[in-house]
Formats: structure tokens, sequence, C-alpha cells
């Protein structure tokens, strides 16, 4: 038998990248041991909203309209809609039919920030020409913003709201 050529025996180098702190740790880890995060593995592939462009024609929606078609939008981990949540802040559409919310999140490291925006947009389609989430953290987010609907929808799943 003849031993292995040494290139054979060494692992092949994986790319580093350099973090703040000056060390060099592997391609897609960011901690400091260079495990891969949960995280890290994840990529939101998630479908375009819409291939309709923009109608110069369309006319704005109401604030009331809008509200109503995000509640077609349900928060994945509490199953009750973004409106009853309270996590719509405000909503202001101009003449153009473009909509601007400013939306929370009941914790800022939610990681379905994606799939909600994306809900948004999917909601308001059709009654929007563009849809824009301005993500506000102040003030923050407290059961009190649950309304009535919402704290119903709760306690039908098990909540004690």
């Amino acid at each position: 038998m003849s031993a292995p050529d040494s290139d054979q025996m060494s692992p092949t180098p994986t790319p580093s990248a350099e973090t703040q702190d000056g060390l060099a740790r592997p391609a897609g880890t960011s901690n400091q041991d260079g495990a891969t995060r949960p995280s890290d593995l994840v990529r939101d592939e998630l479908p375009e909203v819409s291939t309709t462009p923009t109608d110069p024609n369309l006319a704005p929606p109401t604030e009331e309209q809008v509200l109503e078609a995000l509640k077609e939008v349900v928060d994945p981990e509490l199953m009750v809609n973004i409106v009853d949540l309270g996590l719509v802040y405000g909503v202001d559409i101009d003449d153009k039919a473009n909509v601007l919310l400013d939306m929370t999140l009941t914790s800022p490291t939610c990681p379905l920030t994606d799939q909600l925006e994306w809900g948004a947009q999917a909601a308001l389609d059709g009654i929007a020409n563009e849809v824009t989430i301005n993500w506000v953290w102040l003030p923050p987010w407290s059961l009190d913003r649950i309304t009535d609907e919402g704290r119903e929808q709760l306690r039908y799943i098990g909540f004690n709201v």
C-alpha cells in the first residue's frame, strides 16, 4: 500500500471573512466560535406581489379600505390579523394611490418581518399602486394595542387576554 499524497490528506480550505473584531471566520458564520446560526441558513424566497404596472387612473383607497384589506394579513405566530393585533400604527395615502404604512412588530427581533411585509403588499395589491412599510419601534407594542376582536380571537385559541 502506498501512502496518500499530502494534498489528499489536508482539508480543503474554506473561505473566510474578517469580522469587526479582526478575527477571520468561515464565510456564512458570524459568531465567535465559527458555528453557523440557524438564521444564517434561512433564505426567504417570497413570490412577487404583483406584475401589474402602476395604474395612473387608480383612485386612492380610503384608510378604512386599507385597514379592511390588511385584516387578511395574519401574524403566523399568534394567528390574529395585524390590524386587530394593533401592529398598524398609521396609514398615509397620497393622491397617486400610494400607501405608506407605519407598522411595528410584537418584538423587534421578530423573524417574520419579510413575511408580514409581503402579506401587506399582497393584500393591498389592486387598491394601491405602491405599498411602503415604515417599521417603527416607538411607542413599543403592548397588549393594550390589541382590539376587542383580536382579544376574542386570542381567547378562542387559548390565550388569556
